[in-house]
C-alpha cells in the first residue's frame, strides 16, 4: 500500500525541482524529505530520483507516480470539500496569500467581517507578490490567493484554478510636486516615457509590467530605484528623486511634496482572488471570496 503522505512529497519535490526546495515547501528538513523518498523507491521496489548535477532528475517511474498522485490529491481535495459542504459550518483553517496593496485596501474591511460572521474559521495570512502567491498555490501553500495583474499582461495560473474578479484598480504618475508636469490635469505616455522611475522589486509582477509598458511605447526604462515599499517610494518623491506609478488601492495619504496625476490611456489593474477548482464546494472557501467582493464594493 502506497502512502499518501509519500507520495505528496514526491508531488513536491516535482513541483519544486529539488530535495532542498520541497524541505522548504513542507517546512521540513532535507532528511526528512530524503527518508520519505526512500522508504517510496522501497514500497514501489525502484529507483524514483537520479542525481542531475548539483539537483536530482525524476526517473520514468517517478514521472508515473506523480501523475497518477495528482488525481489522488485532487480527489482528497474534492473529498475534502464535500465534507465540509455537507457540514455547511465556516469554520476551519484557511491560508490566504495576498498583495499588499489588496491587504492594505480589502483586507481589513474582510477580515472583520469574516471574524464577526464567523468566528470558528481562523484565517491565516500571508503578505506575498502575485508571482510567489502563484507559486504558493501551485505547490498547495495557500487555499485562497488575492493577485493583481496588468491589463495586457496577465498572470498565468496553475491549472484547476477557478477566480474570481474583485475590483479594476487605477495607477496614477507620483511627481515631485515642483515637477513641470505635476500640476497638469492629465498627462500622455509620450509625455513620461523618459522620466527616472522609482519601480518596484526587481522581477515582480509590476517591475516586470513597467519595463515592458515603456518598451510598448518606444521608450527604454530608466529605473533609478527599486523599492517594494509604496510609502518609501512617496518618501523618495517628495524628496525630488524620481516619479513612480501608483496604484490607487491601498495608497494612503500623500505626504507633502507628492502630487500624483492621472494618465491617458489609463493604467488599469485586474484585482481577483483563485482558489484551486476542486475545492469549490468548501463553505470557508465561498464565505471568504464573497467577504472580498463586498469588501471591493465597499472600496470603490
Amino acid at each position: 500500500m502506497l502512502s499518501v503522505d509519500r507520495l505528496r512529497v514526491l508531488h513536491t519535490i516535482a513541483v519544486n525541482g529539488s530535495l532542498t526546495a520541497a524541505a522548504e515547501a513542507l517546512h521540513v528538513t532535507n532528511s526528512a524529505v530524503s527518508q520519505q523518498l526512500a522508504k517510496l523507491e522501497r514500497e514501489v521496489g525502484q529507483p524514483l530520483v537520479e542525481r542531475n548535477g548539483r539537483g536530482v532528475r525524476l526517473t520514468d517511474a517517478a514521472e508515473l507516480l506523480v501523475e497518477h498522485t495528482a488525481k489522488i490529491l485532487s480527489m482528497v481535495q474534492r473529498a475534502e470539500a464535500d465534507l465540509e459542504a455537507h457540514r455547511d459550518d465556516v469554520t476551519g483553517h484557511l491560508r490566504l496569500s495576498a498583495t499588499p496593496t489588496a491587504v492594505r485596501g480589502l483586507l481589513p474591511h474582510a477580515l472583520a467581517s469574516l471574524k464577526e460572521a464567523h468566528p470558528g474559521l481562523r484565517l491565516e495570512l500571508h503578505e506575498e507578490e502575485p508571482y510567489e502567491s502563484v507559486s504558493a498555490m501551485a505547490r498547495g501553500d495557500a487555499d485562497l490567493a488575492m493577485v493583481v495583474d496588468w491589463v495586457g499582461s496577465p498572470l498565468n495560473l496553475p491549472a484547476g484554478m477557478s477566480r474570481a474578479s474583485l475590483m479594476e484598480d487605477v495607477g496614477d504618475i507620483a511627481l515631485p510636486a515642483d515637477h513641470p508636469l505635476a500640476h497638469r490635469e492629465l498627462l500622455e505616455w509620450e509625455e513620461i516615457l523618459d522620466l527616472p522611475w522609482i519601480s518596484w522589486s526587481r522581477g515582480s509582477v509590476c517591475d516586470d509590467w513597467l519595463h515592458g509598458i515603456i518598451r510598448a511605447r518606444g521608450g527604454e526604462p530608466r529605473i533609478i530605484h527599486n523599492v517594494e515599499e509604496h510609502q518609501t517610494k512617496l518618501t523618495l518623491i517628495a524628496a525630488g528623486i524620481g516619479a513612480a506609478v501608483m496604484p490607487r488601492l491601498g495608497r494612503g495619504p500623500l505626504p507633502e511634496g507628492v502630487r500624483v496625476v492621472p494618465v491617458q490611456p489609463a493604467l488599469i489593474r485586474q484585482v481577483y482572488v483563485f482558489w484551486c477548482t476542486d475545492a469549490s464546494r468548501r463553505p470557508a472557501i465561498r464565505a471568504t471570496v464573497r467577504a472580498l467582493r463586498e469588501a471591493a464594493t465597499a472600496y470603490t
